[in-house]
Parts: structure tokens; C-alpha cells; sequence
């Protein structure tokens, strides 16, 4: 399955009201797993940018001025999005973004191109109700390093989103976890491939399988041959 975690930077909050998109990052995954293809562009929004915002993103319009415009970029966007499930938080705020700016060059919307939206923030709150479901609390909740993210920013946040949608579903697909055979491929906040190594599998030592037998063989008495961590000798047939 090829999915893209998607997120964008805005001018404002309301498209509706002539806010424009001035960052857009996208990240692949396939089968669950980062391929280390991304599409990151920084957009000149051809409208001043909100004081609110920029003290979010940080972006400033002196930044933009050499960046190409929406209408430049939106087919390779499409291109790189076509026939993938999206994944977004809070999704209704950057399609909103994106179909405005496709709107305004007669292009389809992206619910057309793609196959499908989770929004990781609508998932968030079904598993964690009535707890704080932002980025940055899912990340604390499990247990992704976020320090670099200082102020937002759409590589970044779509690499810590994707770390997030793989930890919040991994019990989705099997009971089993299986170890990593080759390093993980990740993006740095400058964009740059990084790899992470696979998890150190440490075997237990002999001393502590004997003791654990021990524990078992004490478990088993005390529930009188009930302890369903040993196996059971098969029923014997009658001849």
C-alpha cells in the first residue's frame, strides 16, 4: 500500500478569506515502511503573511520571494499524491487549503486523486478521548524525540506525523512485531536522508533461561499443572 503523509504551512487559518498555502511536504510510505521519496516546496503565497502565523512557522515573506507560486508546482504535487492514501492531521484544514489553490487553477480536488484521507487527529481522539491530541502531545505520548521542533514545519512535522500514524496503528495489521532487517530510512528537518538503525535484539543468557524454567516449574505446581506458558504432554490415544 503507498501512502503520504502530508502537511502544509499557511498564511493564515481560512482559506476562504484569500489565506494561501507557502509550504507543502509530502513523505512515502509503502507497506508501512518510509521509502525515503518526499516532494518539499516552499511557495510564494502573493499575499502578506499573519503575524499569528508567521510567529508559528517562522516563514517570513522576504524568505518567499524567490519561490515559485502555487500554479508552478501543483502538477508535480498532483503527480507525487496520485493514487495514495493521505495521511494528515487534522485533515480538513490543509485539504481545505489545497483544494482552494487548486480551485483557483480549475483543477480537481485531491480527494480525487487520492485513494482516501485518515486524518491521524480524528484517529487520536477515538483512541485517546478527552486528552490532548495536538503533534507535539501524541509525540510525548509515544515516546517521539520532537526537540528539534522549535516552531512548525512541514518536512518536520510530516516525519514526526508518520512516526506518530505508524505507532498509533501498529497493533492494526498483526498481534507480532516483527524485528527490522535493514535500517530505517528517515528525513532530516534539512531534507537530507538519514538512517536509523534496527532495534539491538538481546537473547536471553543460560543462567536466566534456567531460572526462568525454575519459575515456570514453580507456577505449574502451585496451579497444579495449570501454567499455560509449559507445554502440555499430548493425550495419550487409546490403542
Amino acid at each position: 500500500m503507498r501512502q503520504i503523509v502530508l502537511d502544509t504551512e499557511t498564511t493564515g487559518l481560512d482559506p476562504t478569506r484569500g489565506h494561501r498555502i507557502i509550504e507543502v511536504a509530502c513523505i512515502e510510505l509503502v507497506n508501512r515502511r518510509l521509502t525515503g521519496r518526499h516532494l518539499h516546496k516552499y511557495i510564494h503565497p502573493e499575499r502578506e503573511i499573519d503575524e499569528g502565523a508567521q510567529a508559528v512557522h517562522g516563514i517570513t515573506l522576504e524568505f518567499l520571494a524567490d519561490k515559485p507560486k502555487f500554479a508552478a508546482i501543483a502538477d508535480e504535487f498532483l503527480d507525487f499524491i496520485n493514487g495514495a492514501q493521505l495521511i494528515i492531521h487534522n485533515a480538513p484544514f490543509d485539504l481545505g487549503f489545497l483544494n482552494a489553490e487548486l480551485g483557483r487553477l480549475d483543477r480537481v480536488p485531491v480527494e480525487t486523486v487520492c485513494n482516501g484521507v485518515i486524518d491521524t487527529l480524528k484517529e487520536a481522539k477515538a483512541l485517546h478521548p478527552g486528552k490532548r491530541n495536538s503533534l507535539d502531545a501524541l509525540c510525548e505520548r509515544y515516546e517521539i524525540d520532537n526537540s528539534g521542533r522549535t516552531l512548525h514545519g512541514a518536512l518536520l512535522d510530516t516525519e514526526l506525523l508518520a512516526e506518530v500514524y505508524l505507532a498509533m496503528t501498529r497493533g492494526q495489521n498483526a498481534l507480532m512485531i516483527e524485528p527490522d532487517e535493514a535500517p530505517r530510512i528517515l528525513l532530516g528537518a534539512d531534507g537530507k536522508i538519514r538512517e536509523r538503525k534496527p532495534l539491538t535484539v538481546r537473547c536471553a543468557s543460560a543462567e536466566e533461561l534456567v531460572e526462568h524454567e525454575r519459575v515456570l516449574a514453580a507456577i505449574d505446581k502451585e496451579s497444579k499443572g495449570a501454567c499455560v506458558w509449559l507445554p502440555k504432554p499430548a493425550a495419550e490415544t487409546a490403542s
